[in-house]
């Protein structure tokens, strides 16, 4: 598949950006790791945006999150999970945040979209849910964004 030759791009732009533009942080319960992160989608590469749809701007956020069942003695297996986000500003005003699947190689990892404000502070609750179980975690998480 075309996009699969830009997945470590994908995945070198997001750990790479200077780290007042990206959060990430990650949460372990129950055998799972979730990782979570929020950046601007300006400090991914065209080609990036382009192989994988996302709207490349100073103005649009991102969420990525991934679950990472644990195995001992390994950095463990990315794995599938219905993952569910509401966002929340500062004024209160809720939303739900659509998030797409994306599936290459051994790696699953889940992305939303949305439009952010200069100097903006978001609430994420992230509802994860690895297949499999039944065991349901949200986690909390709130990000400034900063697009001057």
């Amino acid at each position: 598949m075309q996009r699969l030759r830009y997945l470590p791009l994908l995945l070198a732009a997001i750990l790479s950006a200077p780290f007042s533009a990206i959060a990430e942080n990650s949460t372990t319960a129950g055998g799972f790791t979730v990782h979570y992160n929020a950046f601007t989608t300006s400090t991914l590469t065209p080609e990036v945006t382009k192989a994988y749809g996302i709207r490349r701007s100073k103005n649009r956020g991102m969420l990525n999150v991934s679950v990472i069942k644990e195995k001992e003695g390994t950095t463990g297996t990315s794995v599938p999970a219905r993952v569910e986000v509401k966002t929340a500003d500062l004024t209160g005003q809720s939303r739900r945040l659509a998030m797409r699947e994306i599936k290459e190689g051994g790696a699953v990892y889940y992305i939303g979209e949305f439009k952010i404000r200069n100097r903006e502070k978001v609430n994420f609750a992230i509802k994860v849910t690895p297949e499999g179980t039944s065991k349901t975690f949200i986690v909390n998480m709130e990000h400034q964004f900063f697009t001057d």
